[in-house]
C-alpha cells in the first residue's frame, strides 16, 4: 500500500508525493491520526483531494508512508556502519547524523515517537522486518569490533538504543530543553556542544584505552 504503483515515475509525480508527505507530517503532528482530515492535508499541499488520493488511497496509507519515510531516513546512516571502519569514526559519524536529523526533522521524530507510544499500530510490520534485520546486521558488526579488541565488551543493541534515545531526545523533548537552557540544537553553538558531549558520553565508555588495544 502507500504511493500508487506507476509504470513510469515522473519528476512531477515524485515531487507531488513528497509535497503531500511534507504537508501530511505537519497535519498529523498537529491533529493526530484520528483528528487529521484528507482535505486538510490536500489544502496544505496545494492539491485537490482527488489529486491527493491519486497518490495515496487512504488516510492510513498516507500516515504509514509518512512514518516509513522517517524510518528510512534514520536507517540510511545506520546502513553505513561497516566492519572495516574505525569504530570511533563510524560511531561518531552515526551519532552526528542522528543528531542532525533531530535538528532538521524534529516534527518527524515526535510523530514517530507518538506512534511508538501508541504501540506502533501502523508501523509494526516495518519494525519486525526492515528495522529488525538492520539492527541484527549492525549488532554483528559491533560484536566483530569487540572480538578484535576495538571496542570494550558491550551489548550491541543497547549501544544502538542509547544512541537513538540520546540523539532523538533533542527533537522529542526540544521544548523542555529550551525551557531549561534557553537554547535548542537549532543554535549552532548549542548543537556543537551537544554533539561533542554525546559523542564523549557514548563512546568514551566503550572505546578501549591505549593500553587495552591489541593488534589484530
Amino acid at each position: 500500500m502507500g504511493v500508487r504503483a506507476s509504470p513510469r515515475k515522473t519528476r512531477t509525480g515524485e515531487a507531488n508525493a513528497q509535497r503531500i508527505l511534507d504537508a501530511a507530517l505537519d497535519v498529523f503532528a498537529a491533529y493526530g491520526f484520528q483528528g487529521a482530515r484528507i482535505d486538510q492535508i490536500a489544502a496544505a499541499a496545494g492539491l485537490s483531494k482527488p489529486n491527493l488520493l491519486y497518490y495515496f488511497r487512504t488516510k492510513e496509507d498516507l500516515y504509514t508512508a509518512v512514518l516509513r519515510r522517517t524510518l528510512d531516513m534514520w536507517l540510511e546512516p545506520l546502513r553505513e556502519l561497516d566492519s572495516s571502519s574505525d569504530p570511533r569514526v563510524a560511531l561518531g559519524a552515526y551519532i552526528a547524523r542522528k543528531l542532525d536529523y533531530s535538528r532538521s526533522h524534529p516534527t518527524a521524530s515526535r510523530l514517530f515517537a507518538m506512534e511508538m507510544l501508541q504501540g506502533a499500530p501502523h508501523l509494526g510490520a516495518a519494525l519486525a522486518g526492515n528495522l529488525h534485520d538492520m539492527v541484527e546486521a549492525k549488532s554483528r558488526i559491533i560484536e566483530s569490533w569487540i572480538r578484535e579488541g576495538r571496542l570494550r565488551p558491550v551489548d550491541p543493541k543497547h549501544l544502538i538504543f542509547a544512541i537513538w534515545s540520546t540523539t532523538q531526545h533533542y527533537a522529542d523533548f526540544g521544548i523542555q530543553i529550551r525551557s531549561l537552557t534557553g537554547k535548542g540544537i537549532e543554535d549552532a553553538d548549542f548543537y556543537e556542544t551537544t554533539r561533542l558531549t554525546l559523542t564523549s558520553i557514548l563512546l568514551d565508555g566503550v572505546l578501549p584505552s591505549r593500553g587495552e588495544c591489541r593488534d589484530v
